[in-house]
Protein backbone atom coordinates (compact mmCIF):
# COMPACT_ATOMS: atom_id res chain seq x y z
CA UNK A 1 0.00 0.00 0.00
CA UNK A 2 2.88 2.22 0.85
CA UNK A 3 4.57 1.69 -3.09
CA UNK A 4 0.74 2.82 -4.15
CA UNK A 5 0.23 5.95 -2.05
CA UNK A 6 4.30 7.08 -3.12
CA UNK A 7 3.05 7.27 -6.85
CA UNK A 8 0.83 9.99 -5.86
CA UNK A 9 4.04 12.42 -4.56
CA UNK A 10 4.96 14.25 -7.34
CA UNK A 11 8.74 13.87 -7.27
CA UNK A 12 7.65 10.17 -8.33
CA UNK A 13 5.38 11.24 -11.10
CA UNK A 14 8.07 10.88 -13.46
CA UNK A 15 6.24 7.91 -15.43
CA UNK A 16 3.03 9.13 -15.15
CA UNK A 17 3.07 10.36 -18.53
CA UNK A 18 2.34 8.45 -22.33
CA UNK A 19 4.52 5.95 -23.95
CA UNK A 20 4.93 8.58 -26.98
CA UNK A 21 6.15 11.56 -25.00
CA UNK A 22 8.99 9.35 -23.80
CA UNK A 23 9.58 8.11 -27.42
CA UNK A 24 9.46 11.50 -28.94
CA UNK A 25 11.92 13.14 -26.02
CA UNK A 26 14.58 10.07 -26.48
CA UNK A 27 14.32 11.22 -30.49
CA UNK A 28 14.81 15.06 -29.78
CA UNK A 29 17.92 13.85 -27.16
CA UNK A 30 19.44 11.72 -30.37
CA UNK A 31 18.78 13.90 -32.95
CA UNK A 32 20.12 16.56 -30.41
CA UNK A 33 16.87 19.00 -30.07
CA UNK A 34 17.38 21.13 -27.55
CA UNK A 35 16.38 24.53 -28.63
CA UNK A 36 13.07 26.21 -26.48
CA UNK A 37 10.30 26.02 -27.29
CA UNK A 38 7.23 27.34 -25.76
CA UNK A 39 3.54 25.50 -25.27
CA UNK A 40 0.19 26.72 -24.24
CA UNK A 41 -2.23 24.75 -22.22
CA UNK A 42 -5.86 25.46 -22.79
CA UNK A 43 -9.44 24.33 -23.74
CA UNK A 44 -10.78 24.13 -27.09
CA UNK A 45 -14.30 24.14 -26.06
CA UNK A 46 -16.66 24.48 -23.77
CA UNK A 47 -18.33 21.20 -22.44
CA UNK A 48 -22.45 21.15 -22.76
CA UNK A 49 -24.29 22.67 -20.77
CA UNK A 50 -20.88 24.62 -19.08
CA UNK A 51 -21.14 28.23 -20.08
CA UNK A 52 -17.75 29.50 -18.52
CA UNK A 53 -14.44 27.26 -16.69
CA UNK A 54 -13.27 27.31 -13.09
CA UNK A 55 -9.18 27.39 -13.23
CA UNK A 56 -8.04 25.00 -10.60
CA UNK A 57 -4.97 22.52 -10.39
CA UNK A 58 -1.92 24.69 -10.95
CA UNK A 59 -0.53 23.89 -7.66
CA UNK A 60 -0.43 20.35 -8.79
CA UNK A 61 1.35 21.33 -11.97
CA UNK A 62 4.11 23.38 -10.32
CA UNK A 63 4.91 21.29 -7.23
CA UNK A 64 6.06 18.48 -9.89
CA UNK A 65 7.69 20.74 -12.40
CA UNK A 66 10.09 21.77 -9.48
CA UNK A 67 10.54 17.82 -8.06
CA UNK A 68 10.32 15.40 -11.29
CA UNK A 69 12.86 13.04 -10.82
CA UNK A 70 13.73 10.11 -12.94
CA UNK A 71 14.66 7.03 -9.87
CA UNK A 72 17.32 4.44 -10.46
CA UNK A 73 14.20 1.86 -10.52
CA UNK A 74 11.91 4.21 -13.09
CA UNK A 75 15.61 3.96 -15.45
CA UNK A 76 15.78 0.12 -15.01
CA UNK A 77 12.11 -0.29 -16.05
CA UNK A 78 12.73 1.83 -19.68
CA UNK A 79 15.57 0.24 -20.29
CA UNK A 80 13.41 -2.85 -20.36
CA UNK A 81 11.50 -0.92 -22.86
CA UNK A 82 13.73 -0.44 -25.30
CA UNK A 83 15.64 3.17 -24.80
CA UNK A 84 19.38 3.38 -25.07
CA UNK A 85 21.91 4.07 -22.32
CA UNK A 86 22.98 7.72 -23.50
CA UNK A 87 19.33 8.72 -23.15
CA UNK A 88 18.53 7.20 -19.87
CA UNK A 89 21.98 9.00 -18.51
CA UNK A 90 20.35 12.28 -19.57
CA UNK A 91 17.16 11.32 -17.83
CA UNK A 92 18.96 10.35 -14.72
CA UNK A 93 20.09 13.96 -14.36
CA UNK A 94 16.38 15.27 -15.79
CA UNK A 95 15.42 18.65 -14.23
CA UNK A 96 12.53 20.55 -15.46
CA UNK A 97 14.29 24.22 -16.20
CA UNK A 98 11.50 26.27 -18.01
CA UNK A 99 9.52 29.17 -17.24
CA UNK A 100 5.83 29.12 -16.94
CA UNK A 101 3.27 32.19 -17.17
CA UNK A 102 -0.31 31.02 -15.41
CA UNK A 103 -3.47 32.53 -14.75
CA UNK A 104 -4.04 32.40 -10.61
CA UNK A 105 -6.10 29.02 -9.71
CA UNK A 106 -9.75 30.11 -9.24
CA UNK A 107 -9.81 32.26 -12.40
CA UNK A 108 -12.92 32.57 -14.40
CA UNK A 109 -11.92 31.28 -17.71
CA UNK A 110 -13.05 30.42 -21.43
CA UNK A 111 -12.16 28.65 -24.65
CA UNK A 112 -8.94 28.68 -26.21
CA UNK A 113 -7.64 31.28 -23.58
CA UNK A 114 -4.14 30.02 -21.99
CA UNK A 115 -4.27 29.06 -18.86
CA UNK A 116 -0.89 27.72 -18.91
CA UNK A 117 2.23 29.36 -21.29
CA UNK A 118 5.48 27.05 -20.53
CA UNK A 119 9.21 28.13 -22.04
CA UNK A 120 11.53 25.33 -21.88
CA UNK A 121 13.78 23.27 -24.00
CA UNK A 122 11.28 21.36 -26.21
CA UNK A 123 12.50 18.07 -24.71
CA UNK A 124 11.66 18.81 -21.15
CA UNK A 125 8.25 20.86 -22.51
CA UNK A 126 7.27 17.94 -24.23
CA UNK A 127 8.24 15.28 -21.36
CA UNK A 128 5.81 16.99 -18.65
CA UNK A 129 3.23 17.60 -21.03
CA UNK A 130 0.68 14.50 -19.93
CA UNK A 131 0.77 15.36 -16.24
CA UNK A 132 -0.11 18.93 -16.96
CA UNK A 133 -2.89 17.38 -19.31
CA UNK A 134 -4.74 15.27 -16.56
CA UNK A 135 -4.31 17.41 -13.69
CA UNK A 136 -6.02 20.33 -15.18
CA UNK A 137 -8.22 18.74 -16.65
CA UNK A 138 -9.55 16.59 -13.46
CA UNK A 139 -9.49 19.52 -11.41
CA UNK A 140 -11.05 22.25 -13.72
CA UNK A 141 -13.58 19.80 -14.51
CA UNK A 142 -14.89 19.37 -11.10
CA UNK A 143 -14.33 23.09 -10.44
CA UNK A 144 -16.45 24.08 -12.82
CA UNK A 145 -19.06 21.61 -12.40
CA UNK A 146 -19.36 22.36 -8.65
CA UNK A 147 -19.33 26.17 -9.31
CA UNK A 148 -22.63 25.26 -11.35
CA UNK A 149 -23.99 23.03 -8.20
CA UNK A 150 -22.95 26.00 -6.16
CA UNK A 151 -25.00 29.05 -8.21
CA UNK A 152 -27.52 26.67 -8.26
CA UNK A 153 -28.11 26.14 -4.10
CA UNK A 154 -28.54 30.34 -4.28
CA UNK A 155 -26.05 30.55 -1.25
CA UNK A 156 -27.82 27.58 0.76
CA UNK A 157 -24.46 25.32 1.29
CA UNK A 158 -23.53 22.10 -0.43
CA UNK A 159 -21.23 19.36 0.59
CA UNK A 160 -19.24 17.30 -1.73
CA UNK A 161 -20.29 13.79 -0.87
CA UNK A 162 -19.02 11.42 -3.87
CA UNK A 163 -16.40 9.81 -2.73
CA UNK A 164 -17.17 6.47 -2.50
CA UNK A 165 -17.92 6.66 -6.45
CA UNK A 166 -15.29 8.71 -7.53
CA UNK A 167 -12.53 7.38 -9.39
CA UNK A 168 -9.86 6.35 -7.23
CA UNK A 169 -7.82 7.33 -4.03
CA UNK A 170 -6.16 10.53 -5.87
CA UNK A 171 -9.42 12.08 -7.58
CA UNK A 172 -11.23 11.57 -4.60
CA UNK A 173 -8.81 13.73 -3.38
CA UNK A 174 -7.99 16.17 -5.81
CA UNK A 175 -12.57 16.49 -6.12
CA UNK A 176 -12.76 17.84 -2.68
CA UNK A 177 -10.39 20.16 -3.33
CA UNK A 178 -11.70 21.73 -6.23
CA UNK A 179 -15.00 21.75 -5.15
CA UNK A 180 -14.28 23.56 -2.23
CA UNK A 181 -12.12 26.15 -4.20
CA UNK A 182 -15.76 26.52 -6.29
CA UNK A 183 -17.72 27.19 -3.07
CA UNK A 184 -18.80 23.97 -1.47
CA UNK A 185 -18.73 24.30 2.67
CA UNK A 186 -16.89 21.00 2.94
CA UNK A 187 -15.96 16.92 2.16
CA UNK A 188 -17.13 13.66 3.45
CA UNK A 189 -13.77 13.12 2.54
CA UNK A 190 -11.45 12.85 5.89
CA UNK A 191 -8.25 12.61 4.49
CA UNK A 192 -8.80 15.61 2.26
CA UNK A 193 -9.73 17.13 5.34
CA UNK A 194 -7.10 16.37 7.19
CA UNK A 195 -4.64 17.16 4.09
CA UNK A 196 -6.20 19.85 2.73
CA UNK A 197 -7.87 21.74 6.00
CA UNK A 198 -10.88 21.34 4.21
CA UNK A 199 -14.34 21.39 7.08
CA UNK A 200 -15.80 17.90 7.26
CA UNK A 201 -19.26 16.76 7.24
CA UNK A 202 -21.25 13.69 7.70
CA UNK A 203 -24.22 12.33 9.39
CA UNK A 204 -25.02 8.39 9.23
CA UNK A 205 -26.20 5.70 7.03
CA UNK A 206 -29.12 3.43 6.67
CA UNK A 207 -27.13 0.73 8.14
CA UNK A 208 -27.00 2.38 11.38
CA UNK A 209 -30.77 2.91 11.65
CA UNK A 210 -31.30 -0.62 10.84
CA UNK A 211 -29.02 -1.90 13.08
CA UNK A 212 -31.03 -0.65 15.88
CA UNK A 213 -34.64 -2.46 16.72
CA UNK A 214 -36.04 0.58 17.00
CA UNK A 215 -35.28 3.61 14.65
CA UNK A 216 -35.59 6.05 17.67
CA UNK A 217 -33.04 3.76 19.81
CA UNK A 218 -30.49 4.95 16.70
CA UNK A 219 -31.57 8.21 16.66
CA UNK A 220 -31.22 8.45 20.91
CA UNK A 221 -27.37 6.56 20.35
CA UNK A 222 -26.00 8.99 18.11
CA UNK A 223 -27.37 11.79 20.01
CA UNK A 224 -25.69 10.74 23.22
CA UNK A 225 -22.64 10.05 21.22
CA UNK A 226 -22.53 13.80 19.12
CA UNK A 227 -25.35 15.55 21.35
CA UNK A 228 -24.07 19.11 19.82
CA UNK A 229 -23.93 18.03 16.27
CA UNK A 230 -26.63 15.09 15.20
CA UNK A 231 -28.38 14.94 12.04
CA UNK A 232 -30.62 12.40 11.95
CA UNK A 233 -31.44 10.60 8.99
CA UNK A 234 -34.96 10.14 8.51
CA UNK A 235 -36.14 8.13 6.21
CA UNK A 236 -35.05 4.47 6.81
CA UNK A 237 -38.61 3.23 6.81
CA UNK A 238 -40.93 6.34 6.80
CA UNK A 239 -40.07 9.71 6.24
CA UNK A 240 -42.88 11.52 8.29
CA UNK A 241 -42.38 8.86 11.63
CA UNK A 242 -38.97 9.32 11.20
CA UNK A 243 -39.27 13.02 11.55
CA UNK A 244 -41.70 12.63 14.28
CA UNK A 245 -38.90 10.33 16.02
CA UNK A 246 -36.53 13.39 15.43
CA UNK A 247 -38.55 16.13 17.31
CA UNK A 248 -38.68 13.65 20.31
CA UNK A 249 -34.94 13.52 20.59
CA UNK A 250 -34.63 17.24 20.00
CA UNK A 251 -37.03 17.94 23.08
CA UNK A 252 -34.91 15.31 24.97
CA UNK A 253 -31.49 16.79 23.75
CA UNK A 254 -32.93 20.78 24.65
CA UNK A 255 -33.80 19.47 28.40
CA UNK A 256 -29.94 18.56 28.55
CA UNK A 257 -29.44 21.98 27.38
CA UNK A 258 -28.20 20.73 23.79
CA UNK A 259 -29.61 21.17 20.20
CA UNK A 260 -30.24 18.53 17.50
CA UNK A 261 -28.41 19.99 14.13
CA UNK A 262 -30.46 18.75 11.30
CA UNK A 263 -32.45 15.55 9.51
CA UNK A 264 -31.43 14.35 6.64
CA UNK A 265 -33.77 13.38 3.68
CA UNK A 266 -32.38 10.98 1.11
CA UNK A 267 -34.90 9.71 -0.89
CA UNK A 268 -38.87 10.81 -2.21
CA UNK A 269 -40.44 13.71 -3.00
CA UNK A 270 -38.05 16.17 -1.59
CA UNK A 271 -39.85 19.01 -2.56
CA UNK A 272 -43.15 17.85 -0.45
CA UNK A 273 -41.50 16.04 1.93
CA UNK A 274 -39.07 18.83 3.28
CA UNK A 275 -42.24 21.43 3.56
CA UNK A 276 -44.67 18.63 5.94
CA UNK A 277 -41.23 17.97 8.00
CA UNK A 278 -40.41 21.91 7.91
CA UNK A 279 -44.04 22.52 9.14
CA UNK A 280 -43.81 19.67 12.03
CA UNK A 281 -40.29 21.24 13.19
CA UNK A 282 -41.61 24.06 13.48
CA UNK A 283 -45.07 23.19 15.15
CA UNK A 284 -42.96 22.38 18.21
CA UNK A 285 -40.79 25.31 18.47
CA UNK A 286 -37.71 23.44 16.50
CA UNK A 287 -36.99 26.48 13.61
CA UNK A 288 -33.52 25.75 14.36
CA UNK A 289 -33.22 22.44 13.16
CA UNK A 290 -32.12 22.61 9.63
CA UNK A 291 -33.45 20.31 6.70
CA UNK A 292 -30.37 18.58 4.79
CA UNK A 293 -30.99 16.72 1.42
CA UNK A 294 -28.90 14.68 -0.59
CA UNK A 295 -29.28 11.90 -3.11
CA UNK A 296 -28.66 11.92 -6.70
CA UNK A 297 -28.49 15.71 -6.95
CA UNK A 298 -26.89 18.01 -8.82
CA UNK A 299 -27.18 21.97 -10.50
CA UNK A 300 -30.32 21.20 -12.58
CA UNK A 301 -31.74 19.14 -9.69
CA UNK A 302 -31.19 21.68 -7.19
CA UNK A 303 -32.96 24.71 -8.98
CA UNK A 304 -36.03 22.62 -9.85
CA UNK A 305 -36.44 21.86 -5.98
CA UNK A 306 -36.15 25.96 -5.15
CA UNK A 307 -37.94 26.75 -7.96
CA UNK A 308 -40.72 24.96 -5.88
CA UNK A 309 -39.80 26.41 -2.92
CA UNK A 310 -38.54 22.97 -1.29
CA UNK A 311 -37.98 23.87 2.32
CA UNK A 312 -34.51 22.93 2.19
CA UNK A 313 -31.30 24.10 4.06
CA UNK A 314 -28.24 22.33 2.78
CA UNK A 315 -27.33 20.03 -0.03
CA UNK A 316 -25.05 17.28 0.16
CA UNK A 317 -24.15 16.66 -3.75
CA UNK A 318 -22.14 13.20 -4.23
CA UNK A 319 -21.92 11.40 -8.04
CA UNK A 320 -23.06 13.55 -10.31
CA UNK A 321 -20.81 16.21 -9.10
CA UNK A 322 -18.10 14.13 -8.16
CA UNK A 323 -17.66 12.52 -11.26
CA UNK A 324 -19.18 15.27 -13.29
CA UNK A 325 -21.53 12.54 -14.69
CA UNK A 326 -22.93 14.74 -17.52
CA UNK A 327 -19.99 15.48 -18.91
CA UNK A 328 -16.60 13.77 -17.21
CA UNK A 329 -14.05 15.59 -19.08
CA UNK A 330 -13.14 19.09 -20.67
CA UNK A 331 -11.46 19.20 -23.89
CA UNK A 332 -8.04 20.39 -22.75
CA UNK A 333 -5.21 20.89 -25.05
CA UNK A 334 -1.16 21.25 -24.43
CA UNK A 335 0.08 22.81 -27.67
CA UNK A 336 3.34 24.01 -29.72
CA UNK A 337 3.17 28.05 -30.18
CA UNK A 338 6.52 28.60 -31.35
CA UNK A 339 10.17 27.26 -31.27
CA UNK A 340 13.34 29.22 -31.68
CA UNK A 341 15.04 28.98 -35.01
CA UNK A 342 18.58 28.24 -35.75
CA UNK A 343 19.24 31.99 -35.85
CA UNK A 344 18.22 32.12 -32.22
CA UNK A 345 14.79 34.25 -32.55
CA UNK A 346 11.39 32.57 -31.40
CA UNK A 347 9.51 31.79 -34.70
CA UNK A 348 5.52 31.40 -34.18
CA UNK A 349 3.96 27.85 -35.29
CA UNK A 350 0.29 26.89 -35.75
CA UNK A 351 -1.74 23.90 -36.29
CA UNK A 352 -3.61 23.67 -39.09
CA UNK A 353 -5.61 20.71 -38.57
CA UNK A 354 -9.99 20.84 -39.23
CA UNK A 355 -11.46 21.73 -36.05
CA UNK A 356 -8.54 21.90 -34.08
CA UNK A 357 -6.61 24.69 -35.26
CA UNK A 358 -4.58 26.64 -32.49
CA UNK A 359 -2.91 30.24 -32.19
CA UNK A 360 0.24 31.01 -32.91
CA UNK A 361 3.12 32.70 -30.99
CA UNK A 362 3.53 33.46 -27.54
CA UNK A 363 -0.12 34.99 -26.34
CA UNK A 364 -1.30 37.09 -23.03
CA UNK A 365 -5.42 37.12 -22.48
CA UNK A 366 -6.69 40.78 -21.01
CA UNK A 367 -10.12 40.95 -19.52
CA UNK A 368 -11.88 43.83 -19.92
CA UNK A 369 -14.50 45.12 -17.26
CA UNK A 370 -17.32 47.78 -16.84
CA UNK A 371 -17.63 50.37 -14.30
CA UNK A 372 -18.89 48.07 -11.51
CA UNK A 373 -15.51 45.81 -12.05
CA UNK A 374 -18.08 43.23 -13.97
CA UNK A 375 -16.33 41.13 -16.53
CA UNK A 376 -17.68 42.48 -19.99
CA UNK A 377 -15.31 40.71 -22.32
CA UNK A 378 -11.72 39.39 -23.15
CA UNK A 379 -8.99 39.64 -25.34
CA UNK A 380 -6.50 36.98 -26.64
CA UNK A 381 -3.32 39.01 -27.72
CA UNK A 382 0.57 38.26 -28.77
CA UNK A 383 2.67 39.05 -25.59
CA UNK A 384 4.29 42.19 -27.34
CA UNK A 385 1.15 43.61 -27.84
CA UNK A 386 -0.13 46.67 -25.45
CA UNK A 387 -3.81 46.55 -24.26
CA UNK A 388 -5.25 48.21 -21.93
CA UNK A 389 -7.20 44.98 -20.23
CA UNK A 390 -5.92 43.08 -17.14
CA UNK A 391 -3.60 40.42 -17.85
CA UNK A 392 -4.65 37.14 -16.55
CA UNK A 393 -1.02 35.25 -16.77
CA UNK A 394 1.35 35.84 -14.47
CA UNK A 395 5.03 34.72 -14.20
CA UNK A 396 4.92 31.69 -11.66
CA UNK A 397 8.27 29.45 -12.18
CA UNK A 398 11.27 30.89 -13.27
CA UNK A 399 14.11 27.91 -14.44
CA UNK A 400 12.44 25.08 -13.02
CA UNK A 401 11.76 27.01 -9.73
CA UNK A 402 8.54 28.52 -8.34
CA UNK A 403 8.74 32.12 -8.13
CA UNK A 404 5.57 33.08 -6.00
CA UNK A 405 4.25 32.53 -2.51
CA UNK A 406 1.72 29.69 -3.54
CA UNK A 407 -1.64 30.63 -2.23
CA UNK A 408 -3.59 28.82 0.51
CA UNK A 409 -6.69 27.01 -0.74
CA UNK A 410 -8.60 29.29 1.33
CA UNK A 411 -7.16 31.97 -0.50
CA UNK A 412 -7.66 30.46 -3.68
CA UNK A 413 -11.50 30.16 -2.93
CA UNK A 414 -11.78 33.50 -2.45
CA UNK A 415 -10.20 34.16 -5.25
CA UNK A 416 -13.11 31.77 -7.20
CA UNK A 417 -15.48 33.44 -5.19
CA UNK A 418 -14.31 37.21 -6.40
CA UNK A 419 -14.12 36.16 -10.31
CA UNK A 420 -17.62 33.97 -9.79
CA UNK A 421 -19.04 37.01 -8.68
CA UNK A 422 -17.80 39.78 -11.45
CA UNK A 423 -18.94 37.32 -13.97
CA UNK A 424 -22.90 38.46 -15.07
CA UNK A 425 -25.74 36.27 -14.39
CA UNK A 426 -26.66 35.81 -17.22
CA UNK A 427 -23.21 33.51 -17.71
CA UNK A 428 -23.89 31.13 -15.32
CA UNK A 429 -26.88 30.15 -16.51
CA UNK A 430 -26.64 25.68 -16.60
CA UNK A 431 -28.28 25.78 -19.73
CA UNK A 432 -28.76 28.43 -22.96
CA UNK A 433 -26.26 30.54 -21.34
CA UNK A 434 -24.89 33.32 -24.39
CA UNK A 435 -21.34 32.62 -25.19
CA UNK A 436 -18.82 35.30 -23.13
CA UNK A 437 -17.45 37.52 -26.00
CA UNK A 438 -13.26 36.55 -26.53
CA UNK A 439 -11.76 38.29 -29.07
CA UNK A 440 -8.64 38.19 -30.57
CA UNK A 441 -6.01 40.85 -31.42
CA UNK A 442 -5.79 42.12 -34.79
CA UNK A 443 -2.35 41.77 -34.50
CA UNK A 444 -3.26 37.74 -33.92
CA UNK A 445 -5.36 37.86 -36.50
CA UNK A 446 -2.59 39.53 -39.17
CA UNK A 447 -0.39 36.63 -37.62
CA UNK A 448 -2.79 33.95 -37.99
CA UNK A 449 -3.41 35.16 -41.39
CA UNK A 450 0.34 35.26 -42.58
CA UNK A 451 1.58 32.31 -41.05
CA UNK A 452 -1.27 29.70 -42.22
CA UNK A 453 -1.21 31.08 -45.98
CA UNK A 454 2.83 30.17 -45.50
CA UNK A 455 2.34 26.59 -43.66
CA UNK A 456 0.35 25.88 -46.58
CA UNK A 457 2.77 26.94 -49.30
CA UNK A 458 5.21 24.93 -47.20
CA UNK A 459 3.01 21.89 -46.66
CA UNK A 460 2.91 21.05 -50.87
CA UNK A 461 6.52 21.18 -51.01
Amino acid sequence: MSRYLDWLKEENMSLFTDFYELTMCASYFDNNKFEPATFDLFIRRLPENRSYLLFAGLEQVLRYLESVRFTEEHLAYLKTQGFNQKFLDYLRDFKFTGDVWAAPEGTVAFPCEPLIRLTAPIIEAQLVETFLLNTVNLQTMIATKASHVVNAAKGKAVIEFGLRREHGVDAGMKVARSSYIAGCHGTSNVLAGFHYGIPVFGTMAHSFIMSYENEIDAFRAFARTFPNKSTLLIDTYDDLAGAKKAVVVAKELEKQGFKLDGVRLDSGNLVELSKKVRKLLEAKGLQYVKIFASGDLDEFRIAELLDKDAKIDAFGVGTKMGTSADKPYVDVIYKLCETMTGRGKFSPMMKLSEGKTTLPGRKQVYRFKDENGNYTKDVIALLDEKAKGEPLLHKVMEKGKITISLPSLEEIRANAAENLSKLPAKYKKPTNAPAYPVELSQDLKNLIKTLKKKLLQTSQV
